[in-house]
């Protein structure tokens, strides 16, 4: 009897034998085919919706499938077993496009933070360079001069060039010989610069001739969802290229609790580790095609990510990130081989990890503080990373207090019945007619839209909300009289898209219970912010600005955010989008050491608050468990507009 299939993902085009009984996500993981699965595998949430297009295969009918889907050969991809040699279609609602992540978007209502050059750096004194190169045309050895080949190149560099403390890395040991003589003596060493003065300089790579022009460094971002790269021109600052891809960990667990559960099973914490630095090569490879650069002149790569993905990178156990008391292994890693890693560089590039504060404020916050440079000013200042988790941070430079809060999904599709990441047909933007309530979408690349992307889904909410179509608890009104208020085996929903006009030949609709999940969501940011100002005797009112990070943040409606109760009501023009501050930090710490050196002193000075354990936090809330707030006086400007609409009085023209 066969025991082993064989099966084909289309439009991939990939095969891969399994054997019998094997779920068809995981065949789909092993065959490197993305199958979105927001709950892990657990059937729960509908995502991984494909198509038998032929053979046979047990399980995978939910409730989730209508009956017309269940014709059609739809079967849900995580609990669908392999009983045959199978032909599987991945449908254009359940797979990945990360062609997106590379588009060159404009941020919206206001501009980005200036972010600073090199320039700006020595400027400011705060230049100290990680890694130089030094052109050296070392005497020949002779009988009367027969130093050995190392001692000829420390001597050298301490007699001319004034460096002291040095030690020479294995890996240059192993190739001085040959190098200095195929280049007659005439070398480029490269110095690795401690972060703290007294210290020793290690030389850690020498390559033949002159190649002080070309010293490179990488800087990656590594997200829960997605991985962003930059390569830096450490003698200009310039970023000559930058790629991002979707962390290939998202098969295995679309949030950090999933993934710990993976890797807490036989083989789980190496196959997270393979996967990310497979794409982490992936990136590094085509920016080095991009920029024309050799894969020898990058010197260094500076990596951030939050403390759960830091682990996983590191093949460090994050067993503990979540369970009380909630404990990371380590908030600091030593420098590292990339090459120890798995990752393709030189044998010579040193890996430089930012530290962590606690297991859900990590690396990537840390990163955001320090290249924001709200570490360095008087300003108060409130920063926010918004995603599954939303991390906080508030204070300056005399003190930082942080937090994180578990958003949930919401803003990445997760929980939402057409929720999905920001991709192509993805609905961004949305208005409504006042009188007809008909939609206008917006999506993104312009194609017919498969669903409603974070930004867009807050866009939605606060205009039906503004408009009366829901109410403060996220209800339709069921007298509204529009073939798009419907109520379909007792949910209530608008259709924000008919069928035919759609990527997916269904409605794609926005019902209550989404609105629900999104309530949620937005209630748990907002009083992770309130709680902890009032635990560090602070209002709204006192602060000065507001930093939003990541990609989110940067798309975010601000207007349409506040009127929600997702950002505190402050004027916009106090409110700056920085990007990936991840990725901003994880630049600068490549182009300075001043950075890396200030990075563990800021790390000592955020005091970390487990919200979980603060008796506040769940009065704060319940009470925004509303559009936007049981309290309406934290919310006047949006009060006020509410009051116009219901007194009569127009608010601004015909649509919204």
């Amino acid at each position: 009897m066969k025991d082993t299939f064989k099966i084909k993902f289309f439009p991939h085009n990939k095969e891969i034998a399994v054997k019998e009984g094997e779920t068809l996500i995981r065949a789909a993981m092993e065959a490197g085919v993305h199958i979105n699965a927001s709950c892990g595998g657990e059937g729960v949430c509908g995502k991984c919706r494909v198509i038998i297009e032929s053979g046979d295969v047990e399980g995978g009918i939910t409730e989730k499938l209508s009956q017309k889907d269940r014709e059609a050969g739809y079967r849900q991809a995580c609990l669908s077993l392999v009983k045959s040699d199978l032909i599987v279609r991945i449908p254009v609602e359940s797979s990945i496009d990360a062609s997106v992540l590379n588009m060159q978007s404009t941020p919206r209502c206001t501009a980005r933070i200036k972010e600073m050059n090199l320039e700006d750096l020595k400027d400011k004194g705060l230049f100290l360079p990680p890694v130089e190169k030094k052109y050296l045309e070392l005497p020949l050895p002779t009988a009367q001069d027969n130093l050995p080949d190392v001692s000829r190149l420390v001597g050298y560099l301490k007699l001319e060039h004034g460096e002291h403390r040095l030690v020479v890395d294995l890996s240059v040991i192993q190739k001085i010989p040959d190098i200095l003589r195929e280049a007659d003596f005439k070398i480029t060493a490269t110095l690795a610069r401690p972060v703290h003065p007294g210290r020793k300089t290690h030389i850690i790579n020498i390559q033949p001739g002159d190649t002080t022009h070309r010293n490179y460094a990488i800087a990656m971002d590594i997200g829960t969802t997605t991985i962003y790269g930059q390569l830096i021109d450490l003698i200009t600052g310039d970023v000559l290229a930058q790629f991002g891809d979707f962390n290939a960990q998202i098969s295995y667990g679309e949030d950090v609790i999933s993934r710990i559960m993976f890797a807490e099973k036989p083989g789980g914490l190496e196959k997270l580790q393979e996967v990310v630095i497979g794409v982490i090569n992936k990136l590094i490879q085509k920016m080095v095609k991009k920029a024309r650069i050799d894969l020898d002149e990058i010197s260094t790569i500076t990596l951030a990510g939050n403390t759960t993905m830091t682990q996983l990178l590191l093949k460090v156990n994050p067993r503990n990130i979540r369970r009380s008391p909630y404990v990371p292994t380590s908030s600091i890693y030593p420098p590292l081989k990339a090459v120890h890693l798995g990752m393709a560089l030189g044998d010579h590039v040193t890996a430089l990890v930012y530290p962590q504060v606690s297991s859900y404020v990590g690396g990537d916050i840390v990163a955001g503080v320090m290249g924001s440079g709200m570490y360095l000013t008087e300003e108060l200042t409130l920063y926010m990373d918004i995603g599954t988790n939303a991390e906080i941070v508030i204070g300056n430079k005399d003190w930082l207090a942080c937090a994180a809060c578990s958003a949930g999904p919401a803003f990445e599709g997760g929980g939402i019945t057409f929720g999905m990441r920001a991709t192509k047909g993805a609905i961004e933007d949305f208005s409504m007619d006042l009188l007809t309530l008909e939609p206008m979408n917006i999506t993104i690349g312009n194609v017919r839209p498969k669903g409603i992307c974070g930004s867009g889904l807050i866009i939605m909410v606060a205009t039906l909300f503004e408009l009366g179509v829901i109410d403060n608890l996220g209800k339709f009104d069921r007298n509204l009289q529009t073939p798009r208020i419907r109520q379909i085996d007792g949910i209530w929903e608008y259709v924000v898209a008919w069928a035919a006009e759609t990527q997916i030949d269904r409605d794609v609709v926005l019902s209550e219970p989404d609105i629900d999940n999104l309530i949620r969501a937005k209630g748990a940011i907002f009083s992770g912010c309130m709680t902890l100002l009032e635990e560090v005797g602070l209002t709204v009112k006192d602060l000065d600005r507001i930093i939003l990070a990541g990609g989110f943040g940067s798309y975010v409606d601000l207007e349409k955010a506040m009127t929600i109760g997702l950002l505190p009501e402050m004027d916009p023009a106090r409110v700056t989008f920085i990007g990936n501050g991840s990725l901003m930090g994880a630049k600068m710490s490549a182009l300075t050491n001043r950075i890396r050196r200030d990075v563990v002193e800021v790390t000592k000075k955020m005091t970390n608050f487990e919200l979980s354990e603060t008796h506040s936090y769940m009065d704060n809330y319940v009470a925004a468990l509303f559009l936007p707030h049981t309290d309406m006086n934290q919310f006047p400007k949006i009060k006020a507009r509410l009051e116009a609409r219901r007194s009569g009085r127009k608010t601004g023209g015909r649509d919204l």
